[in-house]
């Protein structure tokens, strides 16, 4: 089964997939740290995103793996931990542009359907009900008002060391959401057959009752068919 779950960056949808997963015994798939980390790969071999030719030969070497140590995903690449690094203002300021990239999102598309396929997952990203698994049983589409949105992206990176303004988050937030709802490729979108969930005023226990308690009914409607 795939509990797919979709949103605004920094609306909460990481925190929550992760804890549905555990609760609910499935496998936690984070799609967001594939990306950050095919795009860490970027920087670090100084692509330019128009070198289609040198995208793929990167993304032919790359190895991508998440593994878990103490109920904590950890995502190496090329079998380096780069849990932290990818969660970097750096990272952050680049990961929309290049996960926008048709060149990246197959190979990443792909990768994510194998990994899917092993087991009952909740899977977390921006495309997942509408693209990824546009079949999942159960789909959310995460949001959050732009004000704590930014709080939260704030928290994470002073945990980095960095220090960034609130006002600058909450324009980075505006600037990505518009890239990402209008790429041409896998544009952000709510599926139509999405629950939305505001998690502005939800802590992190509500979000997660929400979609367990709409799991639970699901099941129960599946028995009684």
């Amino acid at each position: 089964m795939i509990i797919a779950i979709d949103g605004l960056a920094a609306s909460g949808k990481s925190t929550t997939a992760k804890q549905v997963a555990r609760e609910l015994g499935f496998t936690y798939l984070d799609t967001g740290a594939m990306y950050r980390a095919v795009t860490l790969a970027v920087l670090e071999r100084h692509l330019d995103l128009k070198d289609e030719a040198g995208l793929r030969a990167l993304l032919s070497e790359l190895s991508l793996e998440l593994k878990y140590n103490q109920d904590e995903q950890r995502i190496y690449l090329n079998g380096r931990d780069v849990s932290r690094a990818i969660r970097s203002q750096r990272v952050t300021s680049q990961v929309s542009a290049v996960s926008a990239l048709p060149v990246v999102r197959e190979a990443m598309v792909k990768i994510q359907r194998e990994l899917a396929a092993k087991s009952d997952c909740v899977v977390e990203g921006r495309d997942i009900g509408t693209v990824v698994f546009p079949d999942a049983e159960l789909k959310f589409f995460i949001v959050a008002d732009y004000a704590t949105r930014a709080r939260r992206r704030q928290s994470d990176l002073q945990q980095l060391g960095e220090e960034p303004a609130l006002e600058t988050l909450m324009e980075d937030l505006k600037r990505r959401d518009e890239r990402d709802a209008t790429r041409a490729h896998s544009p952000l979108k709510k599926a139509t057959d999405a629950i939305v969930i505001d998690t502005s005023n939800l802590t992190i226990e509500e979000q997660v009752a929400v979609v367990v308690e709409h799991y639970n009914h699901y099941l129960e409607k599946r028995k009684g068919k």
